[in-house]
């Protein structure tokens, strides 16, 4: 009788689908959730990568944003109509033209890629050291400059699923353009020296 009974029961698929439906679910919502987390990530990216493009033109123009202010303030308000909760932060470097927005060359007398005490490097910025960038911080510089101009965002996750992973709960997104100031006077630019130590 017992043995007819698990037979009989072995064999009723009655209620399997709900059982797969409950393991599967689950997974299923999370790949979701994950996979909108990351396009929205992409969307919020293209969104900051076309403010600080944006940014850019404008700052080519006579009418441009006269100062770092209003062009961050209208970068931030193109990218704010994403959400609530987001933090944003300017960073420029300036350089006199874009052939130094580099590293400071140096002879490399040993061959390890590293500019190392002794090695002659070219001082293009006048501080007397070696400079791996050698822009200005935080400079939007002076007549006919190049700036680097950065943003990044870091805004709050829309879906909970990184919480559930063990994620940071908040994504953070960078993007950077090159801005060329106008000649309204004559450029100061810092001659180049040779420097031994």
């Amino acid at each position: 009788m017992i043995r007819r009974f698990v037979r009989r029961l072995r064999r009723d698929r009655r209620g399997v689908t709900i059982i797969e439906f409950a393991i599967v679910t689950p997974v299923l919502f999370t790949m979701l959730m994950g996979l909108f987390d990351l396009m929205y990530r992409s969307y919020a990216q293209t969104v900051l990568d076309g403010a600080m493009y944006k940014a850019g033109r404008d700052s080519a123009l006579e009418t441009n944003a006269s100062s770092a202010a209003a062009m961050d303030a209208k970068v931030i308000d193109m990218v704010s109509v994403l959400g609530p909760g987001m933090k944003f932060q300017a960073m420029r470097r300036s350089y006199s033209s874009y052939l130094v927005a580099k590293p400071e060359n140096f002879t490399d007398k040993n061959g390890n890629g590293v500019r190392d005490p002794g090695e002659c490097f070219d001082d293009v910025n006048g501080n007397q050291q070696w400079d791996a960038d050698p822009g200005q911080v935080q400079s939007q510089g002076g007549a006919n400059d190049v700036t680097r101009y950065t943003m990044t965002v870091t805004y709050p996750r829309i879906f909970p699923v990184a919480g559930l992973l063990g994620l940071p709960t908040t994504q953070t997104i960078s993007s950077e353009t090159f801005l060329k100031n106008q000649p309204y006077k004559t450029q100061v630019v810092q001659p180049v020296q040779s420097i031994c130590t």
